[in-house]
């Protein structure tokens, strides 16, 4: 499959079956995620994988809805603050944008795996801190459902702009 190939198969899967996600699986995702670049290899991330059904539970209190609980497993992606490289010349950290690498990263693996995921953002951040104890210099900043796509979900087309809306060639 070639990288295009797996970006058109990549998609926000939000129907999963029971099936488990295998440690195999799982451990080649994650890895793919350590792989991830990030501004000046600081790596300020922190994954936290949510398996067991009382901890599942309390992260589908922080994003409560009914197709969010079908997924067997999740994965909490942290960014370290105190580990983000800040470019010098405006302040800019690089956290969100190094998270969101790893993340993406997470998904192209799950989705060359057969593998579905979603990105969740619109959670309750604090919520989900106090539930988990996530230390003070982490952020949960994206939340990953991950399992098998239920077969019979309706896959929508992506919705994209055309290359002239997005690219100024100079």
């Amino acid at each position: 499959m070639t990288f295009k190939e797996l970006t058109e198969q990549r998609c926000s899967v939000r129907s999963y079956t029971d099936e488990p996600v295998s440690e195999e699986q799982l451990s080649y995702i994650l890895e793919c995620a350590r792989l991830a670049p990030s501004a000046v290899n600081y790596q300020p991330w922190h994954f936290y994988v949510v398996v067991k059904e009382e901890d599942r539970k309390k992260l589908q209190m922080c994003y409560d809805r009914e197709w969010f609980r079908t997924a067997p497993m999740y994965i909490i992606c942290c960014i370290r603050h105190d580990e983000e490289w800040v470019r010098k010349y405006d302040g800019k950290p690089h956290g969100n944008i190094d998270i969101a690498i790893a993340t993406e990263h997470i998904c192209l693996a799950a989705a060359e795996l057969g593998l579905g995921t979603c990105w969740v953002c619109n959670f309750n951040s604090s919520l989900c801190r106090q539930a988990f104890s996530i230390p003070e210099n982490e952020s949960p900043a994206v939340l990953i459902p991950l399992g098998h796509p239920l077969q019979d979900a309706e896959r929508k087309a992506k919705n994209r702009k055309s290359t002239d809306e997005i690219i100024t060639i100079l």
